[in-house]
Parts: C-alpha cells; structure tokens; sequence
C-alpha cells in the first residue's frame, strides 16, 4: 500500500516518532490491525501532521496537552519521549502541562508531570550511561 498521503505520513511519523518506535510498530502489525496502522499514518501523520500551519513543536505539544487531558497515559509518555525530536523542550511540557491543570483539571495535570518526570529520569539515565 503507497500512496502520496502514506509515504508522506510515514516520513513524518519516522521523523517524530523515530525509526526504532516506527520499526517496532511496523514489526507488530498483524492482519487484524494493519487497517489501524494504515489510517493513522495516512490521517495522523499525512493528513494533519504533516500541515505547515504549525511546527511539529507546536503540534508536539499540543498534543501532549490533549493527551494528558484526556488521560491517554501511555500515548502521553511516547509524545513526550518524541519530544527529543520535535524541538519542543521540558519547559514548553512543562507551559502545556500548566494549560492542561487549569483547563481539565489539576489530577489530569498531576498525572501528566508524574509521567514527564519519569520520561525525563529516563531520558537523562540514557545519557548518563552513554558517557
């Protein structure tokens, strides 16, 4: 399956996300869920990431925002985890994170800096080990 719409969602997914994650993904997919992994590339990804109107930054955190108001933990910590490629920095999670507790709610904003927080120790971890 290739088309203009997918190649391009999938460049940007790569991108954002990362080739390791996508790869991973790509490698899970069975016949029961490949439609899934089609319609996100395609619409996700090729549809509305891939807009000029904002910078992945921007969508970056926009979408952390919305996830952690919405208390979508796991897709939380991968968005902040793509972050390293995004541009977006611990501070613009930390403004979007201060929006998300005055406009969903301080425990959906609680949740969501208890999981930056472990994204960040893991993330400074890796690179402890890598000096």
């Amino acid at each position: 399956m290739t088309d203009a719409q997918y190649d391009q969602g999938m460049a940007v997914r790569r991108k954002v996300l990362g080739d390791v994650h996508v790869d991973r993904a790509q490698a899970r997919t069975t016949e029961f869920d490949a439609p899934f992994q089609e319609f996100i590339t395609r619409g996700a990804w090729g549809g509305v990431w891939s807009r000029p109107q904002l910078t992945h930054r921007e969508r970056s955190m926009l979408t952390i925002a919305l996830l952690a108001a919405l208390g979508h933990h796991e897709e939380l910590a991968m968005h902040i985890r793509a972050t390293a490629n995004t541009g977006a920095t611990a501070e613009d999670i930390r403004e979007a994170l201060l929006h998300v507790a005055v406009y969903a709610g301080v425990p959906a904003a609680n949740a969501a800096f208890a999981i930056a927080k472990t994204v960040f120790a893991e993330r400074d971890g890796d690179r402890e080990e890598q000096k």
